[in-house]
């Protein structure tokens, strides 16, 4: 796979790459990547580097030391997360489409009623609601320079590109006002789903099941890079996906029900963010539930979010 920095907009950004059996975490400015040190980082690692990121550092080594073209190296997921929280029915046009299908189906009013209806129970749910978290494994954060295996046991693996906050400064019990502070940076993840496996079957009061539906080996396709905070407007990004060179999804982060600073405040209150730690904000409409199609072997999925980067996942089929 060649590595390029297509979309990557920001003077510099981070990334990891593999150097045999080893990853190394290095410094990409343009088309070169910079192998960076400990001493380079004036941290042991990349998370510890994160807890008091020091961008001014790193920029004043863009151009410096031996580095190597970035098209020559195989880049893999650019964080170590130790917690993943995820973000659910957080795009209000996106809900609104969902809340007022289920209600032209189920009830006599008419799409303009139902959408009406649905517009206002997004802004009462803006207003005065919660966002609504889950957690994922961090095992299935990976580059896309692994394929993703779409397991055998379901025929309805879904695609959700997301925008993802980095945690810089550990977050516990922060305030909407002072969130900002706690992020690092932002990359790219694609939130896989098996459909029909969000829903217990078995004990339908229990509800949904993240764990098995999201969370199969390689769900989490991050990267490839993370782009300092400062770089992105994470207020107003375009998240666009394309299945095949078909557009899919296509939306910007505006449309977010809560935003950045509401989520990173909601979830820090039940327990510390982590350094490291990867915050999903939601994806936009456009999934393959909404276009009746699903993931299949041989697919490719383009993703890009403005300014960090494009994100190419292969699909392949589970061997039998």
């Amino acid at each position: 796979m060649t590595t390029t920095s297509a979309g990557l907009t920001a003077p510099f950004a981070l990334a990891r790459y593999r150097d045999g059996d080893a990853v190394r975490l290095g410094l990409v400015a343009g088309d070169r990547i910079r192998p960076l040190t400990a001493e380079d980082l004036g941290a042991s690692d990349l998370n510890a580097f994160l807890a008091a990121s020091d961008w001014d550092r790193l920029a004043a080594l863009v151009g410096t030391g031996e580095s190597l073209p970035l098209a020559d190296v195989v880049l893999t997921a650019p964080v170590e997360p130790r917690q993943v929280l995820q973000t659910g029915a957080n795009y209000r046009e996106h809900v609104i489409e969902l809340v007022a299908a289920g209600l032209t189906q189920n009830s006599d009013r008419t799409p303009e009623e139902a959408r009406a209806f649905a517009s206002s129970m997004m802004d009462e749910r803006k207003a005065n609601g919660e966002p609504y978290f889950f957690i994922g494994l961090p095992a299935c954060v990976v580059g896309d320079d692994v394929p993703l295996v779409l397991p055998g046991y379901s025929e309805v693996h879904d695609w959700e590109l997301e925008l993802a906050v980095v945690i810089g400064r550990e977050a516990f019990q922060v305030s909407r006002e002072d969130a900002l502070e706690h992020v690092a940076g932002y990359t790219i993840v694609n939130d896989i789903t098996t459909r029909d496996l969000v829903f217990r079957k078995d004990m339908k009061e229990i509800g949904t099941d993240w764990y098995r539906a999201k969370n199969a080996p390689g769900f989490l396709p991050t990267g490839p890079f993370l782009v300092p905070a400062p770089f992105i407007d994470g207020a107003d990004a375009t998240v666009r996906l394309e299945l095949n060179g078909e557009v899919m999804q296509n939306s910007s982060t505006a449309d977010l029900l809560f935003d950045i600073p509401a989520l990173i405040a909601g979830a820090s209150q039940t327990m510390p963010l982590l350094p490291g730690d990867i915050l999903l904000t939601g994806s936009p409409a456009g999934n393959g539930q909404h276009w009746k199609r699903f993931l299949r072997d041989g697919d490719v999925m383009t993703g890009s979010i403005s300014g960090l980067g494009t994100q190419i996942v292969r699909c392949v089929g589970e061997a039998s």
